[in-house]
């Protein structure tokens, strides 16, 4: 180890409004000692995604990021030293890193990672938005050949894996992205059979004309009119796998839609879950084993959207969330 300071990102203000630079600043810390059973982590590449946002706003799935703390975040990091017999120096790991160089963090909270090239695999296809994906999909909307799959945030870390999923278990798959280059990468790339570009406008009427037999299952990343303009055309016996809703993230909230939402869901007999990766971790090694053969075999192709610098990564968050990022988007310290 031959640094001397813990270069860190913190968040100074909580924002009321857009995310914004001005809500981070650049700092100096020391490099923490691990505890009695901790492991003092080099950072390589930091996570980025739509929920950092949603953590900002208060407690959810975990605590709230409080101002003038180290900005939360998942990473890949590297074992520099150990102070629990679960790890050693050299071993790679995914965990709560936060935006920093180094962390200490307790051997418990961590999982350790098989070493691969590219490393950035196991934050895309082998890390938490590979394993949504699988799991949104195949046991919340649990899909059947023939029927149709519509995805929005399709062309982001989660969606663009969704899709592929879907198309590999025969079904018809329909994106939602912003921006004719995005819609044309799902069906030209992806093999999507059809894109909606919500920017648009029209997305209710270019859904019908994608769907016209209606749909079977609908992954919602976004939330608000997008989910309403889909819950509307959900066949009976539907099922809807709620993942995030980056719509209502960033600024403030949307007022509008869902709409009209629990006399569809009865006369359609509709399912709509919620659900959280972490819940599925003991069925990990399974997951693993099918994205991996499907990658082997070429038929799920792996987007990185990769940064480089520490110093970037509110920029890139903030781009994230404007939906700048094509696959997963990660900085590498």
């Amino acid at each position: 180890m031959t640094d001397t300071v813990n270069h860190q990102v913190l968040l100074v203000e909580k924002p009321t409004g857009k995310l914004g630079p001005e809500h981070f600043k650049l700092s100096e810390g020391q490099i923490p000692e691990p505890k009695d059973g901790e492991a003092l982590l080099r950072v390589r590449y930091i996570s980025l995604d739509a929920a950092n946002r949603a953590w900002m706003h208060g407690a959810t799935y975990r605590a709230a990021v409080e101002a003038n703390t180290v900005m939360a975040g998942g990473g890949i990091a590297e074992v520099v030293s150990s102070k629990s017999p679960a790890l050693k120096p050299g071993d790679i790991v995914f965990g709560d890193t936060g935006w920093q160089n180094y962390a200490a963090v307790p051997a418990k909270h961590l999982n350790k990672m098989p070493s691969m090239e590219p490393m950035t695999h196991l934050l895309s296809v082998y890390g938490i938005a590979g394993l949504t994906a699988y799991f949104g999909l195949l046991d919340v909307g649990k899909p059947k050949a023939g029927e149709t799959v519509v995805v929005s945030a399709a062309a982001g870390s989660v969606g663009s894996i969704v899709g592929q999923i879907a198309k590999i278990k025969g079904c018809r798959v329909i994106g939602i992205a912003g921006g004719k280059d995005k819609c044309d990468w799902l069906t030209g790339e992806l093999g999507f059979d059809a894109a909606v570009d919500y920017k648009d406008g029209a997305v209710f009427k270019a859904l019908k004309a994608a769907a016209p037999g209606g749909i079977d299952v609908y992954f919602d990343n976004v939330g608000g009119d997008i989910l309403e303009a889909c819950l509307a055309q959900m066949n009976l016996n539907g099922r809807i796998a709620c993942c995030g809703a980056i719509s209502q993230y960033d600024g403030a909230p949307s007022a509008t839609g869902p709409r009209g939402v629990p006399g569809l869901i009865v006369v359609k007999r509709l399912i709509m879950q919620g659900f959280i990766v972490m819940d599925y971790m003991n069925q990990r090694e399974k997951a693993l084993a099918d994205l991996q053969s499907w990658v082997a075999a070429g038929k799920l192709k792996v987007q990185e959207d990769v940064i480089d610098g520490l110093e970037n990564t509110p920029q890139a968050l903030i781009g994230l969330l404007a939906g700048e990022n094509r696959g997963k988007r990660m900085v590498k310290v």
